[in-house]
């Protein structure tokens, strides 16, 4: 078969699959027990199985007992349906199984990746001197920020650890903020008690005063103080921190300064939202996911960070069992992200970019930007009030004497929608 009439048939399918989704059921009712029992029954791994028989069973579970993340009225978090593009570059990459951790090994595909990073790096205002990696998602990113932001406010951190600090390094950001830092402390030997949680405003952004509050009371305690996280596009309520105040108080006051734009960062594309971005261009460090606005498949996450020295002090390995450095302006990925042997995760998002182009992504951006905006106001116009205050398209909304366990309890027994 050719790969026009492969590709052809992949269309078919994925058209096939996302009407059948849409005329199902979002929400499965299912326990442990009935999958579990499922599963022991038929598979012992003792014995071969016929291969289409156990694809046709794996289809018909994930059918039935997943809550459809493609279906049109799944409103919960920012995941994607699926797109043929994206399709495509998964089973291009599972044919050809390209290992991304040197340059030398994959060369096409080191290259499609730098180029599609480049671009997103661009826009992010970015000098071309910035390095970016691809990463299994947001919170390996937000991870390399934090990883590659004590490497370079402490030059004893790599080889000899924390233990070798003098001061307690902390890190602040709002109660709003992803709660991968919390595991992300933990993992770095910080420790969840170096994060310092920073009040937020009325509106749930960030309180600068506070954070310059926080700051100068730690250092008075002897502390050291090293990294401020800004959020743009917080995941409860699609908040976007005062990014250009953050930006200016990290510069003052020495601080690494991240944004976590995971699912907002996006929006920099959009000639309509990428005014509420300001400041990201002065970010340190920067995440964001492809696989959430940018609509491929889990799991997709970036890393972009200004600092190429640092990147190269904090991930640099030596050995004699991988290829040496090809001469001229590449990099083995190995050596500058946390990851060693790796997916080609950035095809997806290559493909996807090709296929719909910049204008394409504007449009759906915009599109979802303006129904949010619709939803907004009818639900004002019924009697709901709103609770956050975001440009993005992301509502949330109570009435008085809500019981919201039992409302969301029959939205799911009804299949009206999942959220």
């Amino acid at each position: 078969m050719s790969a026009t009439m492969a590709f052809a048939e992949l269309h078919s399918l994925v058209a096939k699959l996302e009407s059948d989704i849409a005329a199902g059921p979002i929400v499965p009712s299912v326990a442990p027990h009935e999958i579990r029992r499922h599963l022991a029954a038929r598979y012992d791994f003792t014995r071969p199985l016929d291969l289409d028989e156990v694809g046709a069973d794996v289809e018909a579970m994930l059918r039935t007992w997943q809550v459809h993340v493609t279906h049109p009225r799944y409103f919960g978090l920012f995941n994607p349906s699926v797109t043929l593009a994206s399709v495509v570059a998964d089973t291009l990459v599972a044919l050809f199984n390209p290992q991304l951790a040197t340059w030398r090994t994959s060369p096409a595909a080191n290259e499609i990746e730098r180029h599609t990073l480049a671009w997103l790096m661009g826009k992010f205002g970015f000098p071309s001197t910035a390095l970016a990696s691809f990463t299994s998602g947001g919170a390996e990113a937000n991870l390399s920020a934090v990883v590659v932001a004590l490497t370079r406010a402490f030059p004893e951190y790599g080889e000899d650890g924390l233990r070798a600090l003098a001061a307690t390094p902390t890190v602040y950001l709002s109660g709003e903020a992803h709660h991968s830092f919390s595991k992300i402390a933990h993992v770095t030997g910080l420790g969840r008690r170096a994060i310092r949680t920073v009040t937020t405003d009325r509106h749930l952004r960030m309180d600068v005063g506070d954070l310059a509050r926080r700051v100068a009371e730690d250092r008075r305690a002897g502390c050291a103080p090293f990294m401020v996280v800004g959020t743009a596009g917080t995941t409860a309520a699609g908040v976007i921190d005062p990014l250009p105040e953050l930006a200016q108080f990290c510069r003052s006051e020495g601080l690494w300064f991240h944004v976590d734009a995971a699912w907002g960062g996006a929006a920099i594309i959009s000639p309509r939202l990428r005014g509420h971005l300001a400041g990201i261009e002065a970010a340190d460090s920067i995440t964001c996911d492809a696989h959430k606005w940018f609509s491929v498949p889990m799991g997709a996450g970036m890393f972009f960070c200004r600092h190429p020295d640092a990147v190269g002090r904090a991930f640099r390995v030596e050995t004699s069992y991988m290829p040496g450095k090809t001469p001229g302006p590449t990099h083995d990925p190995y050596t500058t992200s946390i990851q060693w042997s790796r997916r080609f995760i950035g095809l997806k998002l290559f493909l996807a970019l090709a296929e719909h182009g910049e204008a394409g992504y504007v449009e759906m951006i915009e599109h979802q930007t303006r129904m949010g905006d619709v939803l907004r106001l009818a639900l004002q116009r019924a009697g709901w009030r709103i609770v956050n205050s975001s440009p993005l398209p992301l509502v949330c909304f109570t009435r008085e004497g809500l019981d919201t366990a039992g409302f969301l309890a029959a939205l799911y027994q009804r299949q009206i929608a999942w959220m």
